[in-house]
């Protein structure tokens, strides 16, 4: 089921790139602020030199696209911080500002004889590149190099910049598990159209996600309920005697790692903590933190109907104690600015 629901919001995201184009008839998404068409094409060549200067985002930038022009097209990509030789693409940031752009905005200039991006930012750069990458075949997207295609851009003038500063999915990880290599083709599908935020969906009645050292019973106990197959909210009600195996949660480490891949591709992922309802999951590990006798018979549930308490019990002590634990160790974990409890 997971699966199924994973590959579905690729397929959707796919759908509305290659089904939609922009009034010029061009296939970018989201459509840019301004584009201007010109007369011409440009075509990749067999060997390619990317100029840009220094610095570890830029060199995230460059790495990207190196990758993505490398593994499709077969061409060797040379990155260099100047040349003497005019290069295939160049990527600059401005000296002065262009108040117009903003910190993610870029300019994307493709003519005959190669393409320059400008932007103030390094994450106006990757955005501009995001572009750049679906103006080609759409077989750029390729993991393998594919024989046989003409590697050409149409020439145009694109000024683009965001109407939102905050760009978001949800992905529900807690309801049905993602592993840490899905999330990441999660990202990578993201910033293909330019959004910036993951908000993840870490624990719910179905699962606590996250490692939680001091309090290790989260994801030992509340980690894993019972697979069931069929409609979601109707399943059959699981036995004693089934195993509570299906699940799994992300280590700190896992954690640290998925933000460190966000950030190379300027992406922040916001953490969602589901309290004080929608707990069940912590009120198995810990039933102290449940008012209501007979928690600790509870299970985690599998996605059947169930009229348990899941509420933590907002006029006890232990309750703040364990709130203050799992929040003091998310907060070294996400270094985004906000961290969601619950209300959507």
């Amino acid at each position: 089921m997971k699966k199924l629901s994973f590959v579905l919001s690729l397929c959707l995201i796919t759908y509305f790139s290659f089904g939609q184009t922009t009034k010029t008839g061009l296939a970018i998404i989201p459509e840019p602020v301004s584009v201007i068409t010109k007369k011409g094409e440009f075509i990749l060549p067999k060997h390619v030199l990317i100029v840009a200067g220094p610095g570890a985002e830029l060199k995230s930038v460059t790495s990207y696209l190196k990758n993505k022009l490398t593994a499709s097209t077969g061409a060797l990509v040379k990155i260099k911080n100047s040349a003497k030789v005019p290069p295939t693409i160049k990527l600059t940031l401005n000296a002065k500002a262009d108040t117009v752009l903003g910190k993610e905005g870029y300019h994307l200039w493709v003519s005959k004889k190669g393409i320059i991006i400008r932007a103030n930012e390094p994450a106006g750069l990757f955005y501009g590149v995001q572009t750049l990458i679906q103006l080609f075949p759409k077989e750029i997207e390729s993991p393998e190099v594919v024989a046989g295609i003409k590697w050409a851009t149409p020439c145009v003038d694109i000024k683009d910049y965001p109407r939102f500063s905050w760009r978001g999915l949800m992905l529900d990880v807690s309801r049905h598990f993602f592993t840490k290599d899905e999330v990441k083709q999660y990202i990578d599908q993201m910033v293909r159209y330019k959004y910036n935020l993951l908000h993840m969906h870490l624990t719910d009645d179905e699962g606590w996600r996250v490692e939680i050292k001091s309090l290790p019973r989260l994801t030992t106990v509340g980690a894993y309920n019972v697979k069931k197959i069929g409609e979601f909210g109707r399943f059959s009600t699981p036995t004693p005697d089934e195993p509570r195996t299906y699940g799994g949660f992300y280590t700190q480490d896992d954690i640290r790692e998925l933000v460190q891949y966000g950030k190379e591709r300027f992406l922040n992922i916001l953490p969602e903590i589901d309290v004080p309802g929608h707990s069940l999951a912590a009120v198995v590990s810990y039933p102290e933190l449940s008012v209501t006798p007979g928690a600790d018979k509870y299970q985690v549930r599998s996605g059947e109907r169930t009229n348990v308490d899941n509420t933590l019990n907002p006029s006890s002590e232990y309750t703040y104690t364990f709130l203050d634990k799992v929040m003091t160790e998310l907060s070294q974990l996400f270094p985004f600015d906000y961290v969601l409890m619950g209300g959507v």
